[in-house]
């Protein structure tokens, strides 16, 4: 059993065997992982039906399609807050869908600590499959 100054040897030998593995298929399948996520596209269309927006998988937008009936009602504000808002939703099924391809190889949780750039996270989870905890 470890204790908090010295890690269990045994948790830390699992972890970097399951490192190992990750790292393994993710050379085996990495190159054709990436392809497929990169050709990630996602459309999300507003919840009054009159905007439609396309992102790829980083969530850059690739189409905006709206429907002649905005001219309607001329809210420049509300139709800049529809795509926006729609916009947010279609960049999120899209790095949902990247998260997914990934997920045999790379741990959804993990994937999304590391997209996020939450570095705390990604660093307890390190310590933790070492068997140091924090």
């Amino acid at each position: 059993m470890g204790s908090p100054e010295r890690p269990d040897v045994a948790a830390m030998r699992a972890y970097a065997d399951e490192l190992r593995e990750m790292f393994t298929q993710l050379q085996d399948k990495g190159l054709e992982l990436h392809t497929k996520a990169k050709a990630v596209q996602a459309t999300e269309t507003s919840r009054d039906g009159l905007v439609s927006v396309t992102v790829g998988a980083r969530g850059e937008l690739i189409r905006l399609d709206l429907d002649p009936r905005i001219y309607r009602r001329p809210d420049a504000r509300a139709l800049a807050d529809t795509i926006a808002e729609t916009a947010r939703r279609a960049a999120e099924t899209a790095r949902e869908r990247v998260i997914e391809i990934f997920e045999p190889v790379i741990p959804a949780d993990h994937f999304r600590a590391h997209l996020d750039g939450d570095v705390e996270t990604v660093l307890a989870r390190l310590a933790d499959g070492m068997g140091g905890g924090r």
